[in-house]
């Protein structure tokens, strides 16, 4: 019998406040179930807007501890009721002076499995991240949930492929990758980085990325959120540039299998022959 996962991914527009943005995340997670997905997963800091087009102090009210703030408990809420894994991107305050772009990870009977925190923070025109966040430092765990073995990388972190390789070393079938990314800096990177990682890496990709324009900035989030499979082909339609969607697919778990032994890019990895990837 094929090991098919049913998963789920949002594209959203901002509503204007977190608790309508938090509702409305909850019914898409609803719809989803009633579809039959058993995973969903959601846009970099989903609830909440892209506030890092500008450098405000304001914008540290996002921020909610990791796995004890409202959201996060909202969603081990919303877990429980729907029986499925949820990947929750949220600004995490650690401490005073300490914050993060992280995503939670909740089971599907809503136990918190543990979070990633974006490792590669940009620091350009309208993605001023570093005014915000530090670096992640709890490396790259993959997560065993009761769909398999899942991962998170975070909008940026995805032009960096030493990430990706990592995620699939500790054993990823599938990786959320939750972004904000707007359409002249990078829509034309924006259907080959994730589909390249995909392949390289021999695992399944969801790509996520708002959509519209937000209060804070000109950036044009631009949707066209999707799946990718192990061999660099979009399972199903990619979603559209202009409004908010589900997007609902059925990902076959045996593909994966099936191509590493096939291109065996495992196999023929040198990691002896690597070191100089790892000089400053």
């Amino acid at each position: 019998m094929a090991n098919v996962v049913r998963a789920a991914l949002v594209q959203a527009t901002w509503t204007g406040d977190t608790e309508s943005m938090v509702a409305k995340h909850e019914e898409h997670a609803r719809e989803a179930a009633r579809q039959g997905a058993k995973i969903i997963g959601f846009q970099e800091v989903f609830n909440a807007p892209y506030f890092c087009q500008v450098q405000e102090p304001e914008h540290y009210r996002w921020a909610e501890p990791v796995p004890d703030g409202p959201t996060v408990r909202r969603m081990q809420e919303l877990a429980r009721e729907t029986g499925m894994v949820i990947v929750v991107p949220v600004f995490e305050v650690e401490q005073s002076g300490f914050y993060y772009n992280t995503a939670a990870v909740i089971d599907a009977d809503g136990t918190f499995l543990g979070k990633y925190r974006k490792h590669h923070i940009p620091q350009v025109k309208g993605f001023w991240e570093k005014y915000y966040f530090k670096p992640g430092n709890v490396g790259w765990p993959v997560f065993d949930t009761s769909v398999g073995k899942v991962g998170v990388y975070i909008c940026y972190d995805r032009h960096f492929p030493e990430g990706w390789r990592q995620l699939g070393l500790n054993g990823a079938q599938l990786v959320y990758n939750p972004s904000a990314t707007s359409r002249g800096l990078s829509a034309y990177l924006w259907q080959l980085e994730q589909p390249a990682a995909a392949v390289a890496n021999e695992y399944f990709v969801a790509a996520i990325n708002r959509v519209g324009q937000e209060p804070y900035g000109d950036n044009d989030f631009y949707g066209t959120s999707y799946f990718v499979d192990p061999r660099g082909q979009f399972v199903g339609e990619v979603a559209g540039d202009k409004s908010e969607e589900l997007v609902v697919r059925d990902l076959d778990f045996d593909l994966i299998e099936e191509v590493r032994q096939q291109w065996a890019f495992y196999r023929d990895r040198r990691p002896d022959a690597y070191e100089g990837l790892v000089q400053p």
